[in-house]
This record gives C-alpha cells, sequence and structure tokens, in this order.
C-alpha cells in the first residue's frame, strides 16, 4: 500500500501556518515563506529574550545613577561604598529601594559615601 504522508504532512503544514498567523502577504500563505519566516522569528525572539536582562539591568543600573545623583555621588563611586562596607545587595533590589522607600536608599548611600571617604 503506497504512504502519501497526508496526515503528517497537514499537521505539519498546520503548526507553521499557525504560528506565521499575522505575518503580512505570502509570509502567512504560502508553506516555503512561512517557514522561513517562522524560523527567523523563533530565532528572534529567544535572541532578544536573552537580550531582554541586559536591558533590565542597564534600566537599574540609570535608575541607581538617577537617585544617588540626588545626593551628590556618582553611580561608580555609591556601589563601590557598598562593596567596601560589605553590603550585597543587587541593582534591581537597590533601584526598587530608591524608588519605593527613599529613606532607607539614603541610608544606603550615607554608608556607602562614608565607607569611600574613609580609603
Amino acid at each position: 500500500m503506497r504512504i502519501k504522508y497526508s496526515v503528517a504532512r497537514n499537521k505539519r503544514k498546520k503548526k507553521i501556518f499557525k504560528l506565521a498567523k499575522g505575518y503580512y502577504g505570502d509570509k502567512s500563505r504560502r508553506l516555503r515563506m512561512a517557514t522561513q519566516q517562522v524560523k527567523k522569528s523563533l530565532t528572534n525572539a529567544y535572541i532578544d529574550r536573552k537580550d531582554k536582562k541586559g536591558n533590565m539591568r542597564s534600566m537599574w543600573i540609570l535608575r541607581l545613577n538617577a537617585a544617588v545623583r540626588e545626593h551628590g555621588l556618582s553611580y561608580s563611586v555609591f556601589v563601590n561604598g557598598l562593596k567596601k562596607s560589605n553590603i550585597e545587595i543587587n541593582r534591581k533590589m537597590l533601584s526598587e529601594m530608591a524608588i519605593k522607600d527613599p529613606s532607607s536608599f539614603k541610608q544606603l548611600v550615607e554608608i556607602a559615601s562614608k565607607a569611600v571617604a574613609k580609603a
């Protein structure tokens, strides 16, 4: 008996076209173009998920720099002071503190500036 791959082929095509839904022009209607675009899109999605982590860290550092400059320090001096005074808080939490709890953040800035002044 001859096998025509109809079930497997239709299943595969359906999966590609489902992922290609909403693409412009033939990229959503022709199998070859849809396959190419889906492959490219999935690759970019993977890369961008990795890039997002670096972008978030950059945003936290920008926030910290702005918050610390209000107290007369720069970001690098602040981080150096925290390291010297053995305070290990990650940048995400520091940035959240700067926004939501300015009084305790101010105390951290004072501790860091004292540690830098000592050295």
